[in-house]
Parts: structure tokens; C-alpha cells; sequence
């Protein structure tokens, strides 16, 4: 299929930037389990430069969009009729996503912020995916010619808060931790700022963290979560996480 060959053809450039991306992800659970989540990916500029080298004052792209995932939807219902039920399912529960992106070369600030409040947080989906599955309504793309190597979703009982990711193309994920294995070879001479951040805040205090490395706050009511982006994207598994609360008295 033309798109996923299309797909195939910028994985390494977008890879490339990748390794010179900060990511962060912002969730606020509520006493009766609802909340919002934020991911928050922005170019770190300085990195970037160093990878581009005089190119980069040559950019000259300047776009802000904003968008509802039930606008596309909407708009372009005449693709998502043509979908399964199952694929329109699927597609629906991304309905509630918000999606704000800015690239202005002028202004050396390219960011993208997706967002979502929901009731209850395992109806949030892998919002990872939002510009992919949007792009597929759009351009009327096949759901069958998406390739993703792990998928990340989120559970809350009220007590005990999870963070899953999901290994689904074994074979992706190798091919997609040689690439980036070469990329971190290729850059290994430069000093660069990829940073991937979970930061959680909990209604009550938490009891325990399953990950040694998370820094939980005085008031014992948030957790922070801190790794390389690089390393995240070979090994997704390492930002699984569980965390307990106390109970509530």
C-alpha cells in the first residue's frame, strides 16, 4: 500500500528527530477517578541544531492547528462510514482528544500538546497514535497499513493506578530499536536533550511505586518518572508502571 511505503520512507528522519525530542506526560486522577492527561512532545532546539547543522536556519515551515478528534469524524464521514464497525469503534474512542500542534521555524518553537479529560482513565486511548489515525480518516488511509510496535494504555481501581505497554509487532520494535542503535552510534559525539517524563498526581497519598527510580513529592501525593527517549522507544516496557495509594480512612 502507497501510505504505509510512505510511512516506511520518513521512519528514520522521524527517529532522527526523535533523538532530539523531549516528551511529557502529564496525568490528574480526581477522588472519583476522573481526570485529564496531557502529552506534551517539543523539538529541543539546541539538539536539533546540532544534528542539522546549517539547515537549520534555512527552515521556513510555520503552521497552528488545533483540532478535535470528533471533528475529523465529522468532516470526513464520508471515509469514516467506510470503515468496520470494529475500525469505527475503535476510531470513536479517540472522539474526546485534542490536539494542538505549532512548527514555526521563526519562532525555533515546534510543539505538539495532546489532550483528554475523561471519567474514568482506562477509556483514554494510546494518544500516541491521534495524528496517525486521524491522517488515516483524512486521506481515506486502510487501518491495516498502520504499523506501531507497542501500544500504552492506563488502568485506576481507586486504589491502585497502572501503566501498561503492550508489545504488539515484535518485529517492529527490533527493527525500530537497530535503527535508532545506529542513530545513537551516528550522535554519539554530540551532547543532546531527550528526555521522556511521566508525571502522575494521585487523590490521596501513594503507599508504593513498582519503578526504584521515581521521585515521589513531599505531600506524597505525585510521582515523577524521568528516562531517555531513546532508551524508551527500544525498550517501551520500561516505563510500565503500578503505583498504590493508601487507603482511604
Amino acid at each position: 500500500m502507497i501510505f504505509k511505503t510512505i510511512k516506511g520512507s520518513f521512519l528514520l528522519f522521524l527517529i532522527t528527530l526523535t533523538v532530539s525530542c523531549e516528551i511529557r506526560e502529564t496525568i490528574a486522577i480526581n477522588q472519583d477517578g476522573s481526570g485529564t492527561i496531557e502529552v506534551v512532545k517539543h523539538r529541543e532546539e539546541h539538539s536539533y541544531m546540532q544534528l542539522v547543522g546549517e539547515n537549520y536556519s534555512k527552515e521556513t515551515i510555520f503552521r497552528d492547528t488545533t483540532y478535535v478528534f470528533e471533528d475529523y469524524i465529522k468532516k470526513y464521514n464520508e471515509n469514516f462510514v467506510r470503515y468496520t464497525e470494529p475500525e469505527q469503534k475503535f476510531l470513536s474512542e479517540y472522539s474526546k482528544v485534542k490536539v494542538h500542534s505549532k512548527q514555526s521555524a521563526f519562532e525555533k518553537e515546534f510543539r505538539t500538546v495532546i489532550s483528554q479529560s475523561f471519567a474514568n482513565v482506562e477509556e483514554v486511548p494510546d494518544l500516541y497514535k491521534t495524528d496517525n489515525y486521524a491522517s488515516d480518516i483524512k486521506f481515506n488511509y486502510a487501518l491495516t497499513a498502520e504499523e506501531h510496535d507497542y501500544r500504552v494504555s492506563y488502568t485506576f481501581d481507586g486504589n491502585t493506578f497502572k501503566r501498561t505497554v503492550k508489545i504488539i509487532d515484535a518485529v517492529l520494535l527490533k527493527k525500530n530499536f537497530d535503527e535508532i542503535e545506529s542513530l545513537k552510534k551516528r550522535f554519539s559525539k554530540f551532547q543532546l536533550v531527550q528526555t521522556y517524563t511521566l508525571d502522575y498526581r494521585f487523590p490521596r497519598k501513594i503507599k508504593s511505586v513498582s519503578n526504584a527510580g521515581a521521585k515521589i513529592s513531599e505531600d506524597r501525593k505525585s510521582v515523577k518518572l524521568y528516562f531517555l527517549l531513546s532508551d524508551c522507544l527500544q525498550n517501551p516496557e520500561s516505563t510500565n508502571l503500578e503505583v498504590v495509594l493508601e487507603e482511604d480512612i
